[in-house]
């Protein structure tokens, strides 16, 4: 990734909506030129896609979580596979530390929380312990990429 291809993923991260002469022209290049480096990027899978960010509260999912599991050894790779299938899983964070993961989840509220837990999480048979936090406001959330100079 060269310096107008890295301008380019910065500008894109910042507004997916931009047209591909706005693209162009805020990073100095020709529009067909634009748009090879975006089509070639998103083919050798460093555009990875593209993507409305809807209200979590207006989806119903207002409540945001940190849920940190512990899990044996035997059955994680299963388990792994049946939470990252949620879509109330947002993320699923193999971590270092005293937890095996730490799941981020988004949920409508803390009914939703418990049953998503009860039904869901603590029936798989290699999640030992769940440690749940609750947001309480997000002062920043975002799924934008720093993009690094190069070298």
């Amino acid at each position: 990734m060269d310096k107008i291809d890295r301008k380019i993923c910065d500008f894109l991260q910042r507004d997916g909506k931009t047209s591909s002469a706005e693209l162009a022209d805020s990073v100095g290049v020709s529009l067909s030129t634009a748009n090879e480096r975006v089509r070639r990027m998103a083919a050798n899978g460093e555009i990875l896609g593209w993507h409305a960010r809807v209200n979590p509260e207006v989806a119903g999912a207002g409540l945001c979580c940190f849920v940190l599991i512990d899990m044996a050894y035997d059955g994680e790779e299963a388990a792994c596979a049946a939470l990252v299938q949620r879509d109330e899983v947002m993320e699923l964070h193999h971590i270092s530390g005293a937890h095996s993961y730490m799941m981020k989840l988004r949920v409508r509220d803390t009914r939703d929380l418990q049953r998503f837990l009860s039904e869901v999480v603590k029936p798989i048979k290699a999640v030992l312990k769940t440690e749940t936090i609750i947001s309480m406001d997000a002062l920043k959330e975002s799924a934008a990429v720093r993009i690094a100079d190069e070298g």
